[in-house]
């Protein structure tokens, strides 16, 4: 194949492009979640919201909207529209918050216990198995993800 004269793209293959390279493995990770999490009746967002919902609650702290928005990084908006999608499917239970009139408290209803605490397993296992090919590189790898979301 010959090199075009266009130079358009600043490298000189798809595989030194870290972000085509990012998308595609976003793109294969949540195609492969979605399956995983398909026997729960729950989308990719909805499993991260219950179980950000079950950690906060385990690590003591309160569970409102915003706490779980800016846990999680899903926008408000969209934060609000799946929880009530969850509330509907009975997962979760929201209340008006005891000193913050304008915040709602979040918290897992008993089903929503049952469900969350089997697909965390199911997460878990697939995380492990998609992951395992980085080996012994996995925690610098964790750490590279943390850089990059500014944490």
């Amino acid at each position: 194949m010959s090199k075009s004269t266009d130079n358009t793209f600043s490298v000189e293959k798809p595989d030194d492009s870290s972000g085509f390279l990012l998308w595609q493995v976003t793109n294969l990770w949540q195609r492969e979640i979605k399956k995983a999490l398909e026997k729960y009746g729950l989308t990719h967002s909805q499993f991260v919201l219950m179980a950000s919902i079950h950690w906060l609650t385990l690590h003591k702290q309160e569970v409102t909207q915003i706490v779980l928005s800016a846990h999680t990084k899903i926008d408000p908006m969209t934060t609000s529209t799946v929880l009530r999608t969850l509330q509907q499917k009975g997962f979760i239970g929201r209340q008006e918050h005891q000193t913050d009139t304008r915040a709602k408290t979040v918290a897992l209803t008993e089903e929503g216990k049952k469900v969350i605490k089997k697909a965390v397993v199911t997460v878990e296992q697939f995380d492990t198995d998609f992951f395992k090919i980085l080996g012994s590189k996995t925690k610098d790898f964790n750490k590279n993800l943390i850089a990059l979301l500014g944490n």
